[in-house]
């Protein structure tokens, strides 16, 4: 094992500082085993977890609040959010396995920008804030490319600010070993419009205006009968094709729909 400095700061100030010249660790389920392969080797990790005020849920009218170090569990199980916005309930409940759940959070989860994460379409599929040490980041401009997003060199997130939408639903198609999204569809209905946001089919989470326009139209399932996102540029791997994750997005799309539809 190479040497590195582990401090653990007992401030969000000092976690900053201490953060320029190393690399956060929050909850460690992608970072730990990257250290481990050597695909990683930072100077110095600076430990999250003794940062309380980097923690919780709280639901502000119509804006809920998530600190970024609360655990994907904490948010699956949150009677407050599931009354408020139930999507990300379900969408947390779904990811990984419950040694996942309940190490993982949601700040770590978007500041990686995994392909294949859950909290990216969240983010950009109701239009989020991400709210950061510096600053105050649009989902829209957060996200940059494959685990690339806006942040600069020591910027800690300390919180995501999510409008409530009207209604929301997210439907994924799971690697069955992993549970990573092979392809994830988050559709809501906002105040801004009709939003439809992708992960786990490209590089990076992507929105379909296709869908969007669609769906503006008619809200229902077969609003979105005969559209396919372009397999260009799509993801592929042993478990599926550019062309079949492109399938694949059409059908998530029309079940998170038909989820979102059954609200109401």
């Amino acid at each position: 094992m190479y040497e590195f400095e582990y401090v653990r700061p007992q401030t969000v100030a000092t976690a900053v500082e201490q953060g320029g010249a190393g690399q956060y660790l929050a909850g460690g389920m992608t970072l730990l085993p990257t250290l481990k392969l050597r695909l990683a080797q930072p100077g110095r990790l600076v430990d999250l977890n003794a940062l309380p005020e980097l923690q919780g849920i709280r639901v502000d009218g119509n804006v809920v609040r998530i600190g970024a170090m609360t655990r994907h569990a904490d948010v699956a199980r949150s009677a407050e959010l599931r009354r408020a916005a139930p999507v990300l309930a379900e969408l947390a409940g779904g990811i990984g396995d419950p040694h996942v759940r309940n190490r993982g959070t949601i700040g770590g989860s978007v500041a990686n920008n995994d392909p294949a994460a859950d909290y990216p379409a969240a983010v950009l599929g109701l239009g989020a804030t991400v709210v950061t040490s510096a600053r105050e980041i649009a989902g829209d401009d957060f996200f940059t490319g494959m685990f690339s997003t806006a942040l600069a060199a020591g910027e800690l997130i300390r919180r995501i600010d999510f409008p409530v939408p009207k209604r929301a639903a997210y439907a994924k198609f799971p690697n069955p070993a992993s549970r990573y999204a092979m392809a994830g569809v988050l559709v809501a209905e906002t105040a801004g419009g009709i939003r439809v946001a992708v992960t786990g089919a490209g590089p990076c989470v992507f929105r379909v205006p296709e869908f969007e326009a669609a769906l503006t139209r008619r809200f229902a399932p077969e609003a979105l009968d005969g559209l396919e996102i372009p397999s260009d540029g799509l993801n592929q791997d042993l478990h599926g094709s550019p062309e079949y994750r492109a399938a694949l997005v059409t059908v998530m799309a029309q079940r998170a729909v038909a989820h979102a539809a059954a609200r109401g």
